[in-house]
C-alpha cells in the first residue's frame, strides 16, 4: 500500500473530505504492516492538512517537522501537495512560512540542494518527454527568491499557489498522466526528506528506495562513456574531458586513440612553460654554417604537425590528445589560431602566418576536418590558468566523475566502503568548487584489503592532507579529518 493512497489524492479532482483523506495516507505511510518508513518515524514528521473554507486562502497537506505547533504558520523544511482546480495537485517541497528552524541545519547543507536538484534533473530528463516537469531552486534558504517567471508561466495551472507560496518552494513536480511518474517523485523526496532526520525506508521497500537514488544521483554524478565522448568528438571535433583526479579521464584519452583511432594521431602535455611557439609554431634554432653554428628558422608547433599529419591521410580521423590542457594559459597559446577552432564555421577559416613554415601551409594556416581535439582537464588543480570563455565556447567540455560501479567491478568490500564513505562527505558538505575536488575512483581499485589498507594510506591519504593544508576544504574539514582518522586506522 504504502503512497498509493496519497497518490489517488494527488491525481483526484475531488477534493472533499481533504483533512481525512490526507491523515488516512500519510498514517499508512508507517509501520511494518505496508508502511514505508517505521512507526517511530511519526515522531519527526506530522501532518497538517486544514480544512477548506472561504477564509482558508490557499489548501494544501504538507508534512511538518513534528516539533511545530498544530496550527498556525510553521517552519523547516516539509512535503507538501497543493489542490488546483482541473489537474492533478502541484507536489513541492517547501520551507514553512515561520522560517528554517528546525531544520536550518539540513536545509543550509550543499548535499541537501544538491540532492533534490538531482531529484528534479532525472525527473525531467527520465520522466519528461521533453518537456519540463519539475523545478528546483539552487538554495533553499533563499526564501528571498521567488519562482522564476518562465516556470510560472509554463506550470500557469498553479499560478494562485505561486502566488501565496512561491518564495518558500524550493522544489516543485507537475504531475502528468503517468501516476508511475508521481510515485517516482513523491517516494523520492519522501525518501529524502525521511533520510535528512534519520530515517530510512524499512526493509521491504529498501531495493526500491536504492534504485529511485541511483536513478537520480546518476544526474547528480552523471557517468561518461567512452562512446558518447567519441560520438561528441565526430560531431563538435573540440572537447575537453574534465573531472577530479583520479577518475580516468588520461585513461580514457589513451583508450579512444588507440581504439576508436587506430593510433592515428598522438598525445602531448601541456605545462606552465607551453609556449605559442611550441604549440603552433615559431622562430627555432638549427644547425647553421655560419660563424655561431646555428641560425633561426621556422619551425611547426604540435598543432601545425598534428594539422600536417591529417591533411596528408583525409580519408582518416586524426586525433590530437592534450593532456593537462589547463596546465598553461590556452587562450596565450593559442593566439590568433583560437579563430580556426569552430567545429562547424560555415566557410574554411584561414590564419596569415608571420614566416613561411614550408609545405604544406607555407604562410596560411587552417585545421583540416579530419583533425580533432581531446583534451584532459584535472578540475582539481587550483595552480592552473582559468579557462577563458572565448575558449570555452570552442571546446565541448565534459565532465567525468568518480564511478561506484568502476569500484564495485573493480575494488574489494574495504575500498567500496571508503569510496561510499569520502563520496558521501563530498555530496553533502562541499561547495560546488570544492565538489570537483572529491578523488577519483582510481583511489579504491585494490582488490584486497592488504593492498586497499596500503593504497589508501600511501596515496589518497596524502592527497586529503593537501586538501586540508591549502584551504580547499575549509567549510568540512572536520569531517575529511574524521576520515583520515579512520583511514589512518586500516
Amino acid at each position: 500500500m504504502s503512497v498509493e493512497p496519497l497518490l489517488s489524492i494527488i491525481h483526484s479532482s475531488n477534493q472533499d473530505s481533504w483533512p481525512e483523506r490526507n491523515r488516512a495516507a500519510f498514517e499508512v505511510l508507517f509501520g511494518g504492516n505496508g508502511g514505508r518508513y517505521r512507526t517511530h518515524a511519526k515522531d519527526i514528521a506530522t501532518l497538517r492538512a486544514p480544512e477548506f473554507s472561504i477564509d482558508s486562502g490557499v489548501p494544501f497537506a504538507a508534512y511538518i517537522h513534528s516539533s511545530n505547533p498544530s496550527a498556525g504558520p510553521y517552519g523547516g523544511m516539509s512535503f507538501a501537495i497543493f489542490p488546483a482546480s482541473g489537474e492533478p495537485c502541484l507536489v513541492a517541497m517547501v520551507v514553512g512560512t515561520q522560517g528554517l528552524s528546525p531544520d536550518e541545519a539540513i536545509l543550509g547543507r550543499p548535499g541537501h540542494a544538491r540532492k533534490i536538484q538531482a531529484i528534479c534533473a532525472w525527473l525531467n530528463k527520465q520522466h519528461g518527454k521533453g518537456r519540463q516537469i519539475a523545478w528546483a531552486k539552487q538554495d533553499p534558504t533563499r526564501v528571498d527568491l521567488d519562482i522564476p517567471d518562465p516556470v510560472k508561466r509554463l506550470w500557469s495551472p498553479y499560478q494562485r499557489i505561486f502566488d501565496r507560496y512561491g518564495k518558500v518552494i524550493y522544489a516543485a513536480f507537475t504531475p502528468t498522466l503517468d501516476t508511475e511518474t508521481t510515485a517516482a517523485a513523491v517516494t523520492a523526496f519522501l525518501d529524502v526528506m525521511f533520510e535528512e532526520r534519520g530515517q530510512r525506508p524499512l526493509a521491504q521497500f529498501a531495493a526500491q528506495a536504492e534504485a529511485i537514488q541511483s536513478a537520480w544521483f546518476e544526474h547528480l554524478m552523471a557517468s561518461t562513456t567512452r562512446q558518447q565522448v567519441t560520438a561528441l568528438l565526430d560531431q563538435r571535433r573540440y572537447v575537453v574531458l574534465q573531472g577530479p583526479p583520479g577518475t580516468g579521464k588520461t585513461l580514457m584519452a589513451g583508450q579512444i586513440l588507440r581504439d576508436d583511432y587506430a593510433s592515428v594521431g598522438r598525445s602531448i602535455q601541456f605545462h606552465p612553460n607551453t609556449t605559442y611557439e611550441n604549440f603552433i609554431g615559431g622562430l627555432a634554432p638549427v644547425d647553421g654554417a655560419g660563424s655561431l653554428g646555428f641560425r633561426f628558422a621556422p619551425a611547426s608547433g604540435f598543432l601545425m604537425e598534428s594539422a600536417a599529419l591529417a591533411l596528408k591521410n583525409p580519408s582518416k580521423k586524426y586525433l590530437l590528445h592534450i593532456d593537462e590542457i589547463n596546465r598553461s594559459d590556452l587562450g596565450k597559446i593559442l593566439g590568433e589560431a583560437i579563430y580556426l577552432l569552430e567545429p562547424e564555421p560555415g566557410f574554411e577559416r584561414k590564419i596569415d602566418l608571420p614566416y613561411d613554415f614550408g609545405e604544406p601551409f607555407h604562410r596560411t594556416f587552417f585545421l583540416p576536418p579530419n583533425l580533432h581535439i581531446l583534451g584532459t582537464m584535472n578540475s582539481a588543480d587550483r595552480s592552473i590558468a582559468i579557462v577563458d570563455v572565448a575558449v570555452r565556447r570552442r571546446f565541448a567540455f565534459v565532465p567525468l566523475w568518480p564511478s561506484m560501479h568502476v569500484v564495485e567491478q573493480h575494488g574489494c568490500e574495504l575500498t567500496q566502503k571508503a569510496f561510499r564513505d569520502l563520496i558521501s562527505i563530498f555530496v553533502e558538505h562541499a561547495s560546488d568548487d570544492a565538489l570537483a575536488l572529491v578523488p577519483g575512483h582510481s583511489y579504491f581499485l585494490a582488490k584486497d584489503e592488504a593492498a586497499a589498507r596500503s593504497n589508501l594510506r600511501t596515496s589518497l591519504a596524502p592527497l586529503l592532507a593537501e586538501y586540508l593544508a591549502q584551504g580547499y576544504v575549509t567549510g568540512f574539514a572536520e569531517s575529511i579529518r574524521g576520515y583520515l582518522q579512520w583511514l589512518h586506522s586500516l
